[in-house]
């Protein structure tokens, strides 16, 4: 179908097999991207130009405090995960050293943690054993895919992927998660044979039945562990209050074992000191986990991702999210070599660096290097550990995972944000933590489709009174308009989820205001416009050239007006239909309007109508 501008050219449509031109083709962009990453990868990183004595120094003592906060940490995250004691400490070395190398958080610290410890046991418990070799070698290999797609995701400068999940969905997982947690550990306060608490309501039986028969020793280990924690954090928050908590739960299980109690211990761990081996890559095993293991690898993300920033918002540090991600698959991939299973930036650890004085990444790569040390020395110690001692403190780590003031402040303020948090929290209890990860992201998409689906198309007119008489809204500021043009100002990209919304918007326009058949387009983001946007754009240009009018478009930047000429939409309408600035498209409309119907108006709210029939400068009210 051939159209027609106003001048007497045609209107042609944009026609798909047109749009290469001009354009990379993909493989051009794999190159330019791969690139691109190699280079910041491999680039000195921006922070070794601040190091000195004084700096070291600084990361020093930061990286040993750290180091002291891994000794309970690291046990007690490899339980909640399943696994034997010394994969907690595994996930904190070689990841660690390898997620500071390649990062870009200068005071985030990578390691085990709660959130993925727990997922990481969600999804492999069903498939096997808690901390059977097969268990042990499924975790290791998830670690290989975990880094794999974060790694991948990286690559493809996807640093920006976090941004569409909501808050609320890493809320209402946290909290479910910390509740899992905490009910999974019960067993071992009370010393009591209860099934796992994948069953709410089953467990809860076992409970009730079981509480009576419940080991007073292993209760007072528990409560020890748990009032000394929290005695201990609110003396001096800068203490180890988990490390300083185990140490008192230990104590007092000694002594009642030599009283006679019978209380069952961590055990001595096999090796301080991870073993370089090829995780198992077999086709079997990596089918069963590649699921569980996306879903480890987006929550890791999004954890690192927001500790980061948290981090950075303290510090100012300018954080390159693509660069976060290389370096969290890089500390995944390499770390599954030396038997860690998947980790992400740990809050807690990350707030004790920047406390303790961080200046750089070398505090991380020296807490690392100084656990080790640590190790070596009082490895056998933890022998003597309870497990009901290690039970009151992972439940201190999951009291402080549930954020109360975010709860409150999500109910407060957002319905449907509740709801988002609401639904992950229940899947996580009641169906899996694989499933809720799903469900909140998923609920997250289709909020923010929703959202952006709808965009808003303002009716704009020249205030008077405004500084440099900015455009504002002619229903709200009750302003008058010219009675030949609209002008119009969408909030929001122009693309296919939202041109079926815009092409109502345009029909009502053309419909409730047939007298203003001449129409100024103002879209800033025409630089995200596809196909489909310009189709609908060279349709609404056809449609007001059949009424006698025109369609303008005025937009911000070089770069709309290329994607523009690229689509063919500058073509279609003609160039003198495309303006970069009001004043010049404004210019441009007034001698297309009905001079007759100028010659009687009494509005006259531009400059340029001075030059119309009837106008003079004094009548002009508006200076564009």
């Amino acid at each position: 179908m051939e159209h027609w501008h106003a001048t007497g050219s045609k209107i042609e449509s944009p026609h798909r097999a047109e749009l290469g031109e001009n354009a990379l083709t993909p493989g051009a962009h794999i190159r330019a991207a791969l690139i691109r990453t190699r280079r910041e990868i491999f680039s000195r990183p921006d922070w070794v130009r601040l190091v000195s004595l004084q700096t070291l120094r600084a990361d020093l003592l930061a990286g040993l405090t750290g180091a002291s906060l891994v000794l309970p940490q690291g046990i007690a995250f490899a339980a909640i995960a399943g696994l034997p004691p010394e994969y907690g400490f595994y996930a904190s070395i070689i990841p660690t050293i390898i997620a500071a190398l390649l990062g870009s958080s200068w005071h985030a610290v990578t390691g085990a943690t709660t959130a993925l410890s727990a997922l990481v046991f969600g999804a492999l418990a069903g498939s096997f054993v808690p901390g059977s070799p097969e268990f042990i070698a499924a975790a290791i290999s998830m670690a290989f895919l975990v880094g794999l797609f974060q790694l991948l995701l990286g690559l493809m400068r996807m640093g920006t992927l976090v941004d569409f999940v909501s808050h609320s969905v890493m809320t209402g997982f946290v909290t479910g998660a910390a509740l899992l947690i905490a009910t999974s550990q019960l067993r071992h306060v009370l010393n009591l044979d209860l099934p796992r608490p994948d069953d709410p309501m089953a467990f809860a039986r076992a409970l009730a039945v079981g509480v009576p028969g419940a080991d007073l020793a292993a209760v007072a280990v528990s409560v020890t562990a748990i009032a000394v924690g929290i005695a201990v954090k609110r003396i001096d928050r800068r203490l180890p209050h988990y490390l300083v908590a185990l140490l008192a739960a230990t104590l007092l299980g000694r002594w009642l074992a030599f009283k006679g109690a019978e209380l069952t211990t961590v055990g001595a761990i096999e090796s301080v000191l991870p073993v370089a081996a090829m995780p198992d890559l077999s086709p079997g095993l990596l089918r069963d986990i590649v699921s569980g293991s996306f879903a480890v690898a987006f929550v890791g993300l999004l954890e690192a991702v927001s500790i980061a920033r948290a981090m950075a918002g303290k510090s100012g540090q300018m954080l390159d999210g693509n660069r976060e991600f290389i370096g969290q698959g890089a500390a995944n991939l390499v770390g599954s070599f030396f038997q860690a299973y998947p980790v992400s930036a740990s809050f807690t650890r990350s707030a004790v660096n920047y406390d303790s004085g961080a200046r750089t990444p070398l505090a991380s790569i020296f807490s690392a290097l100084l656990l080790v040390v640590i190790l070596l020395l009082v490895a056998p110690l933890f022998s003597y550990v309870p497990i009901a001692g290690l039970a009151g403190v992972i439940l201190l780590v999951a009291w402080r995972l549930v954020d109360f003031r975010e709860i409150r402040h999500i109910c407060s303020t957002s319905g449907v944000e509740t709801l988002i948090a609401g639904a992950t929290f229940f899947s996580t209890v009641f169906i899996s933590l694989e499933f809720a990860i799903y469900t909140g992201v998923i609920l997250s998409l289709l909020l923010f489709l929703a959202r952006i689906a709808q965009p808003v198309i303002a009716v704009v007119a020249p205030h008077p009174e405004a500084p440099s008489r900015h455009m504002r809204s002619a229903r709200l500021y009750d302003l008058d308009e010219c009675p030949q043009l609209m002008i119009t100002a969408m909030h929001g990209p122009l693309y296919f989820g939202t041109v079926e919304a815009t092409r109502r918007d345009f029909h009502r326009f053309r419909t409730e205001r047939p007298s203003q058949k001449h129409i100024l387009f103002m879209t800033p983001s025409s630089s995200e416009m596809d196909l489909p946007a310009a189709e609908l754009l060279v349709e609404e240009a056809r449609k007001r050239q059949a009424l006698g009018g025109s369609l303008h478009l005025k937009i911000g930047s070089l770069r709309a007006l290329n994607k523009l000429a690229r689509f063919r939409v500058v073509k279609a309408l003609g160039r003198e239909h495309v303006h970069m600035s009001k004043r010049d498209a404004i210019a441009e409309i007034i001698p297309e309007l009905d001079p007759e119907i100028c010659r009687t108006c009494q509005v006259r709210i531009f400059r340029e109508c001075a030059g119309q029939p009837g106008g003079d400068a004094e009548t002009s009210r508006q200076d564009l």
